[in-house]
């Protein structure tokens, strides 16, 4: 999980929006299957909802760095 955040940080913004937009969509995908019971497992559908909101954080984060320097 470290290594994640570390490799989220060191993304540009044009990265990390691409990645969220992966993200995004593989967690749509993911709710579409739990729905239709192919999978069990929610641990990951948990696990990208988690990596949405660390992409959101660092993004808002280097706005307001943009921004206050």
């Amino acid at each position: 999980m470290r290594d994640k955040i570390i490799s989220f940080r060191k993304a540009t913004e044009d990265e990390l929006n691409r990645i969220l937009d992966e993200k995004r969509e593989k967690l749509r995908v993911l709710k579409f299957e739990l729905a239709a019971g192919k999978i069990k497992d929610i641990r990951e559908a948990r696990e990208t909802r988690r990596d949405i909101a660390r992409i959101l954080t660092i993004l808002k984060e280097k706005k307001a760095n943009k921004f206050s320097n």
